[in-house]
């Protein structure tokens, strides 16, 4: 992982989640803002939305609860020209709710593969300024990396010319 980091609501650390941001300086997290998690549900609803259309809506409903999502942590990821973030599972929060994630700034090929492992099959999308993927349900636990970040492809006015932005939205399942 080649990315720069900051956190709102719970404080990544490799395998789980703190109140203060005690591998770096000790201070305490920064608050989750509302609008960030209204953008979250918003964006959960439509994708469910949207699968239960695509699968014709025969019935079920796909994600019963996609209305009550409701993400306190955001990783925000800064990607330079050179960044990276090798094949991963988001596996360290308590609840299955899906992840949002919100890229600004320059394209990546962000490479979304399997459950099983890091290995193949996988497919790679080019992600632009603006996209959101959301995976949840049997993709919840899905590797996926970002493989590089394309030059050029950043708008100027966003302030990121040579990079980008994610911003990713979990429900920790913390109390």
């Amino acid at each position: 992982m080649s990315v720069q980091t900051v956190c709102l609501g719970w404080h990544w650390v490799p395998y789980r989640y703190s109140r203060t941001a005690e591998d770096v300086d000790g201070a305490p997290v920064k608050p989750f803002p509302p609008w960030l998690a209204e953008i979250g549900c918003l964006a959960v609803t439509d994708a469910y939305a949207d699968a239960e259309a695509y699968a014709g809506g025969g019935g079920g409903n796909v994600c019963a609860d996609a209305a009550a999502y409701c993400p306190d942590v955001a990783l925000i990821n800064y990607y330079d020209g050179e960044a990276r973030m090798g094949m991963h599972a988001d596996k360290d929060e308590r609840s299955p709710a899906p992840v949002v994630s919100l890229s600004l700034g320059a394209s990546c090929v962000f490479r979304f593969g399997n459950t099983r492992s890091r290995n193949r099959p996988w497919t790679d999308v080019e992600l632009e300024s603006g996209d959101l993927f959301v995976f949840g349900g049997a993709s919840r636990l899905a590797y996926h990396g970002v493989i590089r970040t394309l030059a050029g492809t950043g708008d100027p006015a966003a302030g990121l010319p040579a990079g980008r932005l994610n911003i990713t939205l979990r429900e920790s399942g913390l109390g």
